[in-house]
Formats: structure tokens, sequence, C-alpha cells
């Protein structure tokens, strides 16, 4: 999803298709982040919307139906680009982030998820300026991303992930790019016990291959899963940033 060098594993695009759909991680980070969009729509005057990394489409599809934003989905696989629906409200580019093939304040907004993680450590700063160069001053930016380095996993190998961020280094990143952080939190909190005891005890033990965590589970479990999510994202409507968790999240508007 990112330069060259910089790319998630093109392996892990077979899989994604479904799992965007139903999987109870996606289900639930959808839902978290449409609780923190939802009133800054409602509040800014936005239509031309670039993803950063975008992967399958399924996020600029979601993001065009519940908005009615003009998305330009952007990303350097063709895997995913050849996967993104065409429509007249999006419009999908093959495309480097550390070189956005756009002109300059292009954008109302840009939105990058879980894709910086695939820099190596410091180089993220080159796509966080293009994101500076395309956005109007004023405009919004959305990242996610993995968090805490304690939390890399064999899905952490597998996609090609080359670091994990805490809260104040992804708001150092950002402010030092040219943006003003709104808001900051972690999320997919309530799981992190389980994900401590999988990642640090129980991969260790198998010492099995990397391989993706994005598999389907059976119904039951995918429900169970997603409650957490859903609480979190009640929780972070209502105001509250979480000290800790797998992902963060951050609001952020660009220096005028």
């Amino acid at each position: 999803m990112n330069p060259a060098g910089a790319a998630m594993n093109p392996a892990e695009f077979a899989t994604l298709a479904r799992a965007e759909r139903e999987l109870w991680w996606f289900r639930g980070m959808e839902r978290v982040l449409f609780k923190l969009l939802d009133p800054l729509a409602a509040g800014h005057a936005i239509s031309r919307v670039m993803e950063a990394g975008s992967g399958t489409g399924h996020m600029a599809l979601a993001l065009q139906q519940r908005y009615g934003w003009r998305m330009f989905p952007t990303d350097l696989a063709w895997e995913g680009v050849s996967r993104t629906a065409r429509t007249a409200r999006i419009s999908p580019v093959q495309g480097d982030i550390a070189r956005c093939p756009f002109r300059a304040e292009a954008f109302d907004a840009v939105l990058s998820l879980d894709v910086l993680v695939h820099f190596p450590r410091g180089e993220e700063v080159h796509a966080l300026r293009e994101f500076a160069r395309v956005v109007k001053p004023g405009g919004l930016l959305v990242i996610r991303v993995s968090a805490l380095d304690v939390l890399h996993s064999r899905h952490s190998v597998f996609t090609h992930e080359r670091q994990r961020f805490t809260r104040a280094r992804l708001i150092r990143a950002a402010q030092a790019s040219g943006f003003s952080v709104q808001r900051c939190t972690y999320a997919n909190s309530f799981l992190l016990p389980v994900a401590l005891a999988r990642f640090r005890i129980w991969e260790p033990l198998m010492r099995r291959p990397p391989a993706s965590g994005t598999s389907m589970v059976p119904k039951w479990l995918n429900q169970l899963l997603y409650l957490p999510l859903a609480m979190e994202a009640a929780l972070i409507s209502k105001g509250l940033n979480f000290p800790a968790g797998q992902s963060l999240i951050l609001i952020g508007t660009r220096n005028t």
C-alpha cells in the first residue's frame, strides 16, 4: 500500500475482499472511525478526499456512500487499485503516496488507514509532508496506525509492517509535517490483554511462520470479538480517549 520498498505483502490482498466486509476487526474499526468522522463531516465543507494507501478500495466506497465525498483512492499496488470500484464519485489512482500524483491543495481531507506502518521508521515523514502539500489549509487529516512495538506479531511480519507507533511519536510526526492535532486516541483497547497473551506468549511458544491474521473465524466468535469495539466506538463518540490500545487514530488539520 505504499512506495516501493515499503509495500504491504501482495498476498494479503487475496484475503481482504471478504474480510473487510465481515471480519470483526474491520467492522469494529470502521464503526470507531465513523463515530469520529460523523461530527467532522457535519462541521466541515468536504468534497474531494484522498485516501492514501487505499488497498482494495473498500473504505473509499464506504466513505463515499456514507458522506457523499468524491474519493480519490490511491495505492501503489495494482493488486489493490484493480479491485477498487470505479464510479462517477470514485476515481482510483495508482501512485506513490510519498510522491503524490496530485497538485498542491487539491483536497479537503486526506485519510490514511494502516499505511504509515509499512514505511521504515522515520521515512513516514515523506508521506506526511505530501499529505500537507495536497490538502488545503485548514483541511482534515485522518490517520490510523498500528500501535506499540510489543504487539508486533506473525501478521505484522506477513504484511511487511516495519514499525508501530506510540501516541507521542505519531503526534510529533504530524506536527512536524505541518498539522495541528485535534485528537489522538488509542483504539482496540479492551482486547489489549488478549493480544498481549497471544503475541508475546502463544505465538513464541508455537513458533509458526508468518501468516495473515485476516482469516475468517466462526460466526459466534466473530460477533463476540466485535462487541468490545462497538463499545469503544460509543465511548469514543462521547469524547473518551483511550490511554493504550492496539491501534492509534489521529485527527488533525493543516496549518494555515
